[in-house]
């Protein structure tokens, strides 16, 4: 049945990838898992199916997540002004053509959801950069967070999309409101409840090594560097320190773990009610912000994931996909979930993977 996907997965491996990783799902069920290749770039260790892989991105869906589980407790409205939970962004300035001015418009709790507030990616911005020196390094989240108020936005919260923090500053709302660290809040309220045992924001030094080795291109498609250890894109820039829960990118996770989240999430009620489901994967975009996406003439972006465009029918699945090659979607209605992962960096693999839910959708059809 999955003979083109399997064959599109082995081709992956070629562009290089060491190893890589995919599991279907329907109704609960795995329908297939195609595990392969190696995960070392000297191809000494063949992969076992439960490694432990630095998600990046795909850790957005899970602070999404536990941001919506308070909002299913009435903590807060999506609309709220983020001021009210941290008050040092009451007063934001914003870059114009005519230089910095204080910004118009207020961030609100969905900009952070939708990307439109206004943040860039820029983790060695000033502010950031004396937190880690007066911590010693540590980093503690709601510190970090506290000093990106100090930064300038790119633009007016509210009127374009660009990817960014948000999902960084959204992390510590989430300690904020529940009143614990965030990797706390997501351990007992998520990976618990859902069995991710080998899943967590804060990985101790003392377990580095049962991380899968990161590579990356050099040049993009051609040769291979392994990354290895803080002070690189292996662990730097996305953790920061031991203390900082990137709620957008410092996820790490196996296979299976990340797959029980997808379970949950296509299943509906065992941690997010189904109708915050859907509203998560609804079109937030107005027509200017959906310009600045990257997600093409059919989707669009919801509450923090990858979503059908609105108007066009005949795509059900959302999803999204992180820098190191992870990709999942999930299509409710179908009772369908597929997750991919690799461990090369910025690949030149990463613009296919997209690719792999059209072969699914055809072998099922």
């Amino acid at each position: 049945m999955f003979e083109k996907l399997e064959k599109f997965l082995d081709e992956l491996r070629e562009c290089p990838v060491p190893g890589n990783d995919c599991i279907i799902c329907r109704k609960g069920e795995v329908i297939y898992r195609h595990t392969a290749g190696f995960a070392d770039m000297a191809k000494t260790k063949p992969l076992t199916g439960k490694e432990r892989y630095q998600i990046f991105s795909c850790s957005k869906l899970i602070t999404c997540c536990a941001a919506l589980q308070l909002w299913e407790q009435g903590k807060f409205q999506l609309d709220d002004e983020l001021c009210r939970y941290l008050p040092e962004y009451a007063q934001m300035k914003v870059r114009t053509p005519e230089g910095i001015a204080d910004a118009r418009n207020k961030i609100t709790i969905r900009h952070l959801f939708t990307m439109t507030a206004g943040f860039n990616y820029n983790l060695n911005a000033p502010s950031i950069l004396r937190v880690y020196d007066a911590t010693k390094g540590s980093c503690p989240t709601r510190e970090v967070i506290r000093a990106l108020a100090q930064e300038p936005l790119s633009f007016e919260p509210g009127t374009k999309w660009q990817y960014s923090l948000c999902h960084g500053v959204l992390a510590a709302v989430v300690e904020v409101i529940s009143g614990v660290e965030f990797n706390e809040y997501v351990t007992k309220n998520i990976f618990d409840v859902l069995g991710m045992n080998q899943t967590t924001f804060l990985l101790p030094a003392s377990e580095w090594h049962t991380l899968i080795p990161l590579c990356r291109e050099i040049p993009a498609g051609e040769q291979l560097v392994e990354l290895n250890g803080i002070g690189n894109y292996g662990i730097a820039p996305y953790r920061l320190g031991p203390c900082y829960a990137s709620g957008g990118a410092g996820c790490v996770s196996t296979v299976e773990d990340y797959n029980k989240l997808l379970q949950a999430l296509c299943s509906g009620e065992k941690i997010l009610k189904r109708s915050t489901i859907d509203m998560m994967r609804t079109d937030e975009l107005t027509e200017e912000q959906q310009k600045d996406t990257w997600s093409g003439p059919y989707y669009s972006y919801g509450l923090g994931v990858r979503c059908p465009r609105r108007g066009y029918t005949e795509r059900t699945e959302f999803g999204w996909g992180g820098a190191a090659g992870a990709y999942f979607c999930i299509d409710p209605g179908r009772e369908l979930t597929v997750l991919y992962v690799q461990h090369v960096c910025h690949s030149s693999a990463a613009p296919k993977r997209t690719r792999i839910i059209e072969f699914v959708n055809e072998a099922l059809s």
